[in-house]
């Protein structure tokens, strides 16, 4: 191997008990370095070069001392809440760099917000969906569950339906939520800012306290750039004019970036671009750092979408992502608003197995989301729908076959009886959809279509067996890295698979091969069983990183 040929860094000298231990255990042994020494060993009948040890000690000069080996390569202690950027956790109060990011219609539900905040994390509760009374309710319950415990709701971006997004925002700050994740925004909106500006104050040491913090997931340079860029001085002021802000907020707006954090929103599950991890994150870092010269203000910037296995987040780490944020797995675990029928149908799937479809919320846009394709015939109706929906005017125009095959297994109605329903919806929604669908034929088609889109995914949610061929389940390739992950062991069974569990062994797995990394890059080639990370419980877990969990 070629690890003859290292050059020794320096010696290395045994403990009191220097025995060489099993490497995996020591490669796991996180709150403790290890040392690769230049003396042959034997694993499993191959003969290698070095034997680790993990304990003695070492010294760089060039004189080695009696006793003493040569020093190969040296990996210091790593563990999950040093992973990420310290002033990170400490802002959050959060003991591990990792979040849960929102899935709607509460998919992202409070028993999956309660266990990452239990356990050190924070997770974003799936508002978008939900009506205003509704998420009402839901942070009533938040708070009573969790006190003091970290956690956020979901700001979506309602192009279609901005009183939504302005009454949600006006809701987050009349009941005082600190953080917010906003997801698929374009822009700026009146809404964000009003969330992110109001109850700004400069404090008696000059700093400007902020207390609304904006989680804002991007997959797109020119989106982040106007986050991480100084209010737009018109919508400040059209903000102050409608009362929405004061004199002193709008002031000290200026100074205060409108995101609190950027995720960097890569291959994922709902709204995504597609995006590449290993070319997103690092352009927006780079953005970040070039505005962060401009204004002054540090954005920490973290990443979404593929955070599913360990090598994923030792890769988001090492390229230096402040914290990652967990996705399509969540939904396939107990404490997911979702349905058992959709958490196995998940537990089944392979990377291959998910396909974009439209979205519901932006369809007349042309806005697609990435479902799960395996088990289910959605992204196929609902493309067919929007091809539709471009191709006429009206259903009207629709040939007589292909409205017939729309109403009977789509709708399972008429399409008069369908608008019927979906009046009655906007009549307490928004009601001036109804005008103008009513002197619009294509709106009409357009808000029938929607409600099937929207429907989809609670038929989903509910586990409805008559409507498993129109489940839309959000969903991103990284669900089957899990799988893969899991297979042949004790979380290959959905009924164990537990939020919080998952993360922490994928922040635990992340140690791991990161020390097997440092070794690596230093000359020493181990081999691979030696870093593999399978799941472990969480007693067992609880005993690697020497912790209560």
């Amino acid at each position: 191997m070629a690890n003859s040929c290292i050059k020794a860094v320096g010696s290395w000298t045994p403990g009191p008990n220097a025995v060489s231990q099993d490497p995996v255990a020591i490669l796991r042994n996180l709150k403790n370095p290890f040392f690769a020494v230049s003396s042959p060993s034997v694993w499993r009948g191959k003969n290698l070069p070095f034997t680790l040890y993990g304990n003695g000690s070492c010294q760089f000069e060039s004189a080695s001392s009696a006793g003493s080996l040569p020093l190969l390569a040296i990996a210091p202690p790593l563990l999950p809440n040093t992973l990420g950027q310290e002033s990170f956790r400490r802002i959050y109060s959060l003991r591990y760099a990792c979040l849960s990011g929102s899935m709607a219609n509460a998919i992202a539900s409070e028993d999956l917000v309660l266990a990452m905040a239990k356990s050190g994390m924070m997770g974003f509760f799936g508002s978008a969906g939900l009506s205003l009374d509704e998420v009402a309710k839901h942070i009533h319950s938040l708070k009573s569950k969790l006190g003091n415990l970290p956690y956020g709701l979901n700001l979506i971006h309602s192009p279609s339906d901005p009183q939504l997004e302005n009454n949600l925002a006006k809701l987050f700050i009349a009941e005082n939520i600190n953080c917010i994740e906003a997801s698929a925004f374009l822009g700026l909106t009146p809404a964000l800012l009003h969330y992110r500006y109001s109850g700004l104050k400069r404090l008696a040491d000059g700093s400007i306290y902020a207390p609304h913090h904006v989680f804002a997931k991007i997959s797109r340079l020119e989106v982040a750039s106007k986050l991480l860029s100084p209010p737009p001085p018109e919508m400040i002021t059209s903000l102050v004019d409608q009362g929405a802000l004061t004199a002193e907020e709008a002031e000290l707006a200026r100074f205060v970036p409108p995101a609190s954090a950027l995720t960097a929103e890569a291959d994922s599950g709902g709204h995504t671009d597609n995006r590449p991890a290993f070319g997103l994150l690092p352009s927006v870092i780079n953005l970040r750092d070039r505005m962060q010269e401009r204004f002054g203000w540090n954005v920490p910037v973290g990443v979404a979408g593929g955070i599913a296995t360990p090598q994923a987040a030792a890769a988001a780490f090492a390229m230096g992502a402040a914290y990652v944020m967990t996705g399509s797995i969540n939904q396939a675990c107990v404490e997911s608003g979702s349905s058992d029928a959709v958490r196995e149908m998940l537990a089944k799937a392979s990377p291959a197995d998910v396909a974009m479809a439209p979205a519901a919320d932006m369809f007349e846009m042309g806005v697609n989301v990435q479902v799960l394709k395996w088990g289910t015939m959605f992204p196929v109706r609902a493309k067919r729908l929007y091809e539709i929906y471009r191709a006429y005017a009206s259903f009207d125009e629709v040939p007589t076959a292909v409205k017939d095959q729309i109403e009977k297994t789509m709708l399972r109605a008429s399409f008069a009886e369908a608008w019927q329903s979906t009046k009655a919806f906007f009549a307490k929604r928004d009601p001036r959809q109804i005008a103008k669908a009513e002197s619009d034929p294509k709106h009409m088609m357009a808000l029938v279509f929607r409600s099937y889109l929207g429907q989809a995914s609670r038929w989903a949610n509910a586990g409805l067996p008559d409507r498993r061929a129109d489940y839309q389940i959000w969903c991103g390739p990284s669900m089957g890295s899990f799988n893969q992950w899991c297979k042949g062991t004790f979380l290959e069974n959905v009924k164990e698979r537990h939020a919080d569990l998952a993360a922490l062994n994928i922040m635990a797995g992340a140690c791991v091969l990161t020390r097997a990394a440092l070794i690596a890059n230093q000359g020493v080639e181990i081999p691979a069983q030696w870093s593999c990370f399978e799941p472990l419980p969480f007693q067992e877990l609880a005993s690697l990183l020497q912790e209560s969990l």
